[in-house]
């Protein structure tokens, strides 16, 4: 059987997340600052009327910000809590791949990667990342155990 991902890329890491489970890519949005909120989180953005979450993947991963002057772009999911606006570098394809191309994470994927990172699929010239959403969303309810 053949899956559909959107990808995405942070840096050169090249990401993707099944079709299946977005709701939409945008371009930079105006956000609205959480006060006291994990750093992860960005603010909120107005999708037409919904408030949608916006959570920045370099920071999710431990990456360095954006350059100063670069906007993330967002690719919109949804998930069982609604919808969620994950920021990105760029924005790539649609790929489709087989099933049994799938493999689990490599060794050398260490961190924060191993956590949201559900396996890969090797393609010609690249390695593709894919993320599991739940896991992504996941630091706030680690943040709450931790403080708990």
């Amino acid at each position: 059987m053949a899956r559909q991902y959107a990808t995405y890329y942070l840096g050169d890491e090249y990401f993707g997340v099944e079709v299946k489970q977005v709701q939409e890519v945008l371009r930079y949005q105006e956000m609205t600052r959480v006060p006291l909120s994990s750093p992860v989180i960005r603010g909120l953005i107005n999708l037409r009327g919904q408030i949608v979450l916006a959570v920045d993947l370099r920071r999710r991963l431990g990456l360095p910000d954006r350059p100063e002057g670069t906007l993330p772009m967002n690719v919109v999911l949804q998930t069982d809590d609604g919808a969620v606006s994950l920021l990105v570098d760029r924005i790539g394809d649609v790929i489709t791949v087989a099933d049994e191309d799938f493999e689990l994470p490599p060794e050398n994927l260490r961190g924060v990667s191993r956590e949201i990172v559900r396996g890969v699929f090797k393609l010609d010239g690249a390695l593709l990342l894919v993320v599991d959403p739940a896991r992504v969303l996941d630091f706030e309810r680690r943040a709450e155990t931790l403080a708990a």
